[in-house]
């Protein structure tokens, strides 16, 4: 009777198993990502990593729709055959796509040809998003063409990248960035909404002493055009993430803004130590980069219910080593020597999407568990 009982123990705990694996997950959905940006979207279809990147534990890709790549000749419309693709191989992996739309042509910018310049004309940006809203919202062209692939609408949509950085936003002579930056938001935000009325629109990521960018931001009466706050928390030590975060929250606060989400759209440790010079302070080895990823997720997961973070997305899935450029070390994967290896970052990253998802992922589908 005893051995019955027992047996019949297991047999019930075994029934509950998928149940209780089903439950752990303790973020939602979407929550973890990566981005998708050089070698992965300038060097051919690259199916297996699409595939090894859904299946790794990233449910949601944020990439660069790049103006002036996409639209080179003003009297032209825009050639997007390029996005296109990168939205496919997302769309058919289950993973939504965040679109930083940044960067201003030659024949638009308000400073000679200079492409981190804003446009002589917010039209003629806000034109540009409208034909992104066409082809990839939740009436676009591109899933109409393409039946044999699930929709996966773009509705959130990221305007420009650290604008807070002259290396991306050079403003009029005299002015911070916030002035101009502003009134570009503002331009896109009304665009966005008259395109596809339930589109949400991120605020550029900011770097550094983010929290002081974006009270320039409210300043300047950014405070009603951006749905969610975006931040890339650099910095040497995990803990200083959530504190970053937490300067970010503060402000947000100040300005009667508290109830908005916070995104962390770059987050990551240059594998870089000793291998270049043009350091940026918080370059580590690769078994520190994958410690710091793992630490990091960790506290941001944990402080995700109070500081109301959002989305979290790791710089970057595929990157090319052998460049004085520190960040070229940040790819989970990477080019070396002509092949692609994983790193121990992958490891950990794996480890931290199966803790906080509660399943390891079917392959190269970000929506199932194995």
């Amino acid at each position: 009777m005893r051995l019955l009982g027992l047996l019949a123990l297991f047999a019930l705990a075994a029934a509950v198993l998928p149940a209780a694996a089903a439950a752990k997950r303790s973020v939602p959905r979407g929550w973890l990502g990566v981005i998708a940006d050089g070698p992965l979207t300038s060097g051919g279809a690259m199916d297996g990593e699409w595939g090894l990147m859904a299946s790794s534990g990233a449910e949601s890709v944020r990439t660069a729709f790049y103006w002036p790549s996409a639209q080179r000749n003003g009297s032209a419309p825009p050639d997007l055959a390029h996005l296109d693709a990168v939205v496919l191989q997302a769309a058919r992996r289950g993973l939504p796509v965040l679109p930083i739309v940044t960067g201003t042509p030659g024949w638009a910018a308000s400073r000679g040809h200079d492409e981190t310049s804003p446009p002589r004309d917010n039209k003629l940006y806000t034109g540009f998003l409208r034909t992104l809203v066409a082809r990839y919202g939740p009436q676009g062209s591109l899933w109409a063409e393409h039946p044999e692939v699930a929709r996966r609408p773009i509705r959130d949509w990221q305007i420009w990248n650290e604008p807070n950085l002259t290396r991306y936003w050079t403003p009029p002579r005299g002015q911070g960035f916030a002035r101009s930056y502003v009134k570009l938001l503002k331009a896109a935000d009304r665009a966005l909404k008259s395109a596809d009325r339930g589109s949400r629109t991120i605020l550029a990521g900011l770097p550094n002493e983010s929290w002081t960018s974006l009270r320039r931001i409210y300043r300047r009466g950014g405070r009603g055009s951006f749905d969610a706050v975006a931040l890339h928390p650099y910095t040497g030590k995990p803990r200083n993430v959530v504190r970053l975060t937490e300067l970010a929250r503060k402000e947000m606060r100040r300005n009667k803004d508290g109830r908005k989400p916070i995104w962390i759209t770059e987050l990551s440790w240059p594998a870089a130590k000793g291998k270049t010079r043009n350091t940026t302070g918080f370059e580590t080895t690769d078994r520190g980069q994958a410690r710091r990823l793992g630490d990091g997720l960790r506290r941001l997961a944990k402080a995700r219910k109070r500081l109301r973070i959002q989305r979290v997305f790791w710089y970057t899935w595929l990157s090319r080593e052998d460049s004085p450029n520190s960040f070229d070390y940040s790819g989970l994967r990477r080019l070396r020597g002509g092949n692609i290896v994983s790193v121990p970052a992958l490891a950990a990253f794996r480890k931290a999407a199966r803790r906080l998802q509660g399943c390891a992922k079917a392959s190269g589908d970000a929506t199932r568990c194995r």
